[in-house]
């Protein structure tokens, strides 16, 4: 889970509330907290590069305590909930992942509250594991608070964009299940590692022919258009046919790759066309898999931007119920 949200994107809340929570985004390479009023809105934000990568083990509660000190000397001991990679094995403390299907409630008992040196509450929240996955059990963490922040009293396919893209069934009320598919990393890779890197010369744009192109050619179902590293290896022979452009290069790539990562949901039975899903997120790549779920014959549903925040919010919520 990565959030983006910026103060001009939510609207101020009325003086009547007062900060209750800070939602805690502490990922691998960057640390976001967002103060966070009773009303799910955000009242201020903090960002920095201190990444759990960068911080040693037995150093994590001294980071939070200096990261969030102006907002404690202003709104006293902080409730803060940690959602994300902190709780994995290489962060803070590693939370249990909770097996599908799972409820928000489900999600909340797994929770775990610890008490910091100068007052401040801690909530890490679990991750989620669907043990049906092959060959190994799936994984996320972060992306259960989207879901929650979605809602689960709809049943439908969520589509959650990303370096680790997540396809989620919500069904009854629960995450009934979930697939992971490496869309953005392997974009990355291809992008700045490999042939392709060496000739292009322009930054991808998804909105321009080309990337409708790769999106194309991803859907192509004639026998001879081969798999997909097949395909992959057409950006390069476009270019030296002369039918593609360097500075569409990175544009087709995209496209192809998004695009695959539709066709491979499909084949698993995630959609079928005029089905509807909703695609959840805070950033440009919302827009970007909107526009190819649409190419695909695909209805969507509308998707609040904050939706992490607001499943964070709902399961400390629950959890804090509970104990009391």
């Amino acid at each position: 889970m990565s959030i983006h949200i910026t103060l001009k994107e939510m609207a101020l809340p009325d003086a009547a509330y007062e900060p209750v929570t800070v939602v805690l985004d502490w990922g691998t390479t960057n640390f976001r907290a967002f103060l966070v009023k009773s009303d799910g809105s955000i009242v201020d934000e903090k960002i920095g590069d201190r990444g759990i990568q960068s911080v040693t083990k037995g150093e994590h509660a001294r980071v939070v305590s200096e990261g969030l000190a102006s907002w404690r000397a202003e709104y006293g001991p902080l409730d803060i909930v940690a959602a994300g990679m902190i709780g994995s094995r290489n962060g803070w403390i590693e939370m249990p992942y909770v097996p599908t299907p799972a409820a928000a409630g489900d999600l909340a008992a797994a929770c775990r509250t610890i008490e910091l040196a100068q007052g401040d509450r801690l909530t890490f929240l679990p991750g989620l594991t669907d043990l049906t996955a092959f060959p190994f059990p799936d994984v996320m963490r972060g992306e259960e608070t989207q879901l929650v922040g979605f809602g689960l009293n709809r049943d439908m396919v969520i589509v959650l964009p990303g370096t680790h893209a997540k396809w989620a069934e919500i069904k009854g009320g629960r995450i009934e299940r979930f697939r992971t598919f490496v869309t953005g990393e392997i974009y990355a890779t291809l992008a700045s590692h490999s042939f392709l890197s060496k000739v292009a010369t322009a930054e991808r744009d998804h909105a321009t022919a080309a990337f409708a192109e790769g999106i194309a050619l991803a859907q192509q179902e004639c026998a001879r258009a081969g798999g997909l590293l097949t395909r992959l290896f057409a950006v390069r022979t476009g270019w030296l046919a002369g039918t593609i452009t360097p500075d569409e290069m990175k544009s087709r790539l995209s496209g192809l790759i998004v695009g695959w990562e539709f066709v491979e949901a499909r084949a698993g039975g995630w959609f079928k066309e005029v089905d509807t899903i909703a695609v959840v997120g805070d950033d440009d790549l919302v827009e970007v898999y909107e526009r190819v779920a649409t190419a695909f014959g695909l209805e969507l549903a509308p998707a609040p931007a904050d939706a992490a925040i607001r499943g964070a919010l709902e399961i400390s919520g629950r959890r804090s119920a509970a104990a009391t």
